[in-house]
């Protein structure tokens, strides 16, 4: 398994290894191309892209229809896949492939409302119009820790609107890409529609800047890290472009003193340590009241140390890391603990020398749970991305000191509060930076048809899912129709109101 392009797969390429983080054993060998490769499918993309553009809308609808249908009747197959090759638990991986079919039912419909507008002209015999057009050749990048949901919110949307689309999944997930890019050929998509490129991050970059150099590619789709995203924003701000970049996140969850705490504790279990805290939307750190401080942090520690870890295919809060490179990037992570925290529970990696109770995973690629009591706004641990299996906790005294913490860390992807009072959710709501914050809810967690995204450095204000993300994938093009037979000036031909002739400006 390599790239996809033109309608068929790669037989050469650099051989990469595929495993499963859980147990080590093989799962796909895959054939990774290069920046050629990447260029060569954009320069597919766009000769294949005026035809798709051409076929009606409601048609392409349908064709995102049956891609939802496929998807859905292979949702075990394709749940499965995403648990051998990430490690996700297979809940969570049956909880990815149903929000890929909710994302495909929803713009399913979205093919018969790509609506424009008829608006009123100030001159008499003429008409205006606004359409939506496709931008083009749409680049998309995703992430492996959901490798067929996020695809999903930018595929979709990018193939109804009429464009062509080249997908760069993460080049450790082959397995997934392999069976995620039939799914969508088999739903009906000409060739060339839909590429599919297998290569590593370095070539990634370097052949999508070969293509915006050579004016194949209008639109880039990115979700990963701020850093890479920085980079990526950079490149296509010198091509006059606006990228969607959804990036990470730091993620806070306020508890407030008449917050219900086992809900607030099911909430931050799930939000912290869901996917071993490999999540964009993942608890960076539960901002508590001194109040409640001690009794939460006593029912979030013995909910944390009560919780099963392991198999993936079994009942567990979390499985594997994703690679050991996921897991090494996160041990360094752990040198932010500082002196003045108090860790709870073990860290680094779970071996024989440190066990851990309710433990399934052996072999594996598996992290400890741990609990870092006592951060500050000041520490390197509150103000960086993680991405794995550790949760902060801090504590304040009064609301604004809450929305400070919340808000501090330049992050501003989701937020969370609970709370029992009504005008605290509204005035978190007012005052946070997230473009996502959910009231007696976890961190984590979207629905097909609401808008996900962030600001800050979480992202540059794009939204995906929902009828917003059209605006990613279409131009807004205007068209006024004079139809009285003579040339109208638009501000100068207008009809005038009858003078004021109580007062006028003198002259």
């Amino acid at each position: 398994m390599g790239s996809y392009v033109d309608g068929s797969w790669a037989t050469a390429g650099v051989p990469l290894a595929s495993t499963n983080p859980a147990t080590g054993e093989p799962v796909a060998t895959a054939l990774l191309g290069d920046a050629s490769t990447f260029v060569d499918a954009c320069r597919t993309a766009r000769a294949a892209q005026k035809a798709w553009a051409a076929t009606p809308a409601p048609v392409r609808g349908r064709v995102v229809e049956q891609i939802g249908r496929l998807v859905e009747a292979n949702k075990e197959a394709l749940a499965a896949i995403v648990t051998r090759e990430i490690g996700k638990p297979l809940a969570e991986a049956r909880g990815e492939v149903q929000e890929v079919i909710d994302t495909a039912s929803f713009f399913a419909g979205e093919g018969r409302r790509l609506y424009g507008q008829t608006v009123p002209s100030e001159m008499p015999d003429k008409q205006l119009f606004t359409f939506r057009v496709p931008v083009g050749v749409a680049a998309i990048v995703t992430a492996g820790n959901f490798p067929v949901a996020v695809p999903s919110w930018y595929l979709l949307p990018a193939l109804l609107c009429g464009n062509a689309v080249v997908w760069k999944p993460a080049e450790y997930t082959p397995a997934i890409a392999e069976a995620f890019t039939e799914l969508f050929v088999r739903g009906g998509l000409p060739a060339g529609v839909l590429n599919t490129v297998l290569t590593d991050g370095p070539a990634t970059f370097d052949g999508l800047s070969g293509a915006l150099e050579a004016g194949l590619v209008d639109k880039i789709g990115f979700t990963g890290s701020s850093v890479v995203g920085v980079r990526i924003g950079e490149l296509a701000g010198h091509h006059l472009q606006h990228p969607c970049l959804e990036l990470g996140g730091k993620n806070p969850l306020v508890v407030m003193p008449d917050a219900d705490l086992d809900l607030a504790v099911e909430g931050a279990l799930f939000s912290g340590f869901g996917t071993a805290g490999q999540r964009c939307t993942s608890l960076g750190t539960v901002i508590v009241h001194e109040s409640v401080h001690d009794e939460f942090l006593a029912r979030f520690t013995a909910a944390v140390e009560s919780a099963v870890v392991g198999d993936p295919t079994g009942d567990v809060l979390f499985g594997p890391m994703i690679s050991e490179r996921f897991l090494e990037n996160f041990e360094k992570h752990l040198a932010l603990i500082e002196p003045h925290h108090t860790v709870i529970g073990s860290t680094g990696r779970i071996t024989p020398a440190d066990p851990r109770g309710n433990f399934t995973g052996e072999p594996g690629i598996y992290a400890h749970p741990t609990i870092v009591d006592g951060v500050r706004a000041g520490d390197a641990l509150y103000s960086t991305e993680t991405f794995g299996p550790i949760v902060g906790v801090a504590s304040f005294a009064t609301f604004d000191e809450a929305v400070e913490l919340a808000n501090g860390h330049g992050y501003g992807l989701s937020a969370s509060i609970y709370t029992s009072t009504p005008a605290h959710a509204f005035r978190f709501r007012e005052r946070v930076t997230a473009g996502m914050v959910s009231v007696n809810n976890s961190t984590s967690g979207a629905e097909a048809h609401l808008p996900f995204g962030g600001n800050g450095r979480s992202g540059n204000g794009s939204r995906q899912s929902g009828i917003w993300v059209l605006d990613q994938f279409t131009r807004w093009q205007s068209m006024n129709w004079d139809f009285g037979g003579k040339l109208q000036k638009a501000q100068m031909d207008t009809a005038e109101l009858p003078a004021d002739t109580e007062y006028r400006l003198p002259r």
